[in-house]
């Protein structure tokens, strides 16, 4: 015997599938759809089903663009520092650091991190595409912005051997950033003063192999 209507019981089974909900949490989110308005479940509906077609992504920095559009306005905005990339794993990294209203660069999205446990390796992000740019945009500075988790210091020390030749400043966010935080978790406070003094990793002279 169903204890729920078969819908409510669907519904919090999708809620119990999302990063971080439980299942007693969708059962809070599922019964606050029951109690309100059918309004607000309809402009949920609406925004998931439009979502799979309306996001694309920047050809130059791989950030979340609305679709039919071919380059982010972060990237083609004329007040934005083109000779300086903040390079972040997820999209939603670029969101955490532009909300310090600090930073006036540019960004690259790697489209994940360096995990061989998760099957995922240097070929699978946007590296060489970060590379390619250095040379068609003459960037100056690269601020290694990934999270301080292993896997983000392992995707930071590949990508600076990487472009170790390069005539480029290589700098990474300060330790302001508590280890294990994601960016998009951490408070603007922390995250500005770690852009604000963000490491140098070299002197922008390069290298020869």
């Amino acid at each position: 015997m169903s204890i729920l209507p078969p819908v409510l019981s669907d519904l919090i089974e999708a809620l119990s599938s999302l990063p971080g909900v439980g299942p007693r949490t969708a059962e809070r989110y599922a019964y606050w759809f029951v109690r309100h308005d059918t309004a607000a479940a309809d402009k949920l509906a609406a925004a998931l089903k439009a979502l799979p077609g309306g996001i694309g992504y920047c050809e130059k920095t791989f950030a979340l663009i609305p679709a039919g559009q071919k380059i982010s306005e972060l990237y083609s905005d004329p007040g934005r520092d083109k000779t300086v990339i903040a390079v972040v794993a997820e999209p939603f990294d670029i969101l955490a650091i532009e909300k310090t209203g600090l930073f006036k660069g540019t960004y690259h999205v790697l489209g994940g991190l360096v995990s061989p446990i998760d099957g995922i390796g240097p070929e699978q992000l946007h590296i060489s595409q970060l590379i390619k740019r250095i040379d068609e945009d003459n960037v100056k500075e690269i601020i290694l912005a990934t999270n301080a988790s292993v896997e983000g210091e392992s995707t930071a020390l590949y990508i600076q051997q990487q472009i170790a030749t390069k005539p480029v400043t290589i700098s990474r966010l300060a330790r302001g950033l508590p280890i294990g935080v994601d960016l998009e978790y951490a408070d603007q406070i922390t995250l500005g003063r770690a852009i604000e003094h963000r490491q140098l990793l070299n002197d922008g002279a390069g290298s020869q192999a």
